[in-house]
């Protein structure tokens, strides 16, 4: 058995999760998304784009 340095031990409900402001869907958390979570808005390039611009 492997440590694993975040704590993930395949328990995918265990993890965190947010609703994309675009669509709604929650969104778990990634590994990629490790060092910016708090920043991620969107759970993807689609709703990234069709999210309205502000100004």
């Amino acid at each position: 058995m492997s440590a694993h340095p975040s704590g993930f031990r395949g328990n995918k409900a265990a993890l965190a999760s947010k609703p994309c402001v675009a669509c709604g869907r929650p969104m778990s958390w990634r590994r990629s998304w490790a060092k910016n979570w708090d920043e991620v808005k969107f759970c993807s390039e689609r709703c990234r784009r069709a999210a309205p611009k502000p100004g």
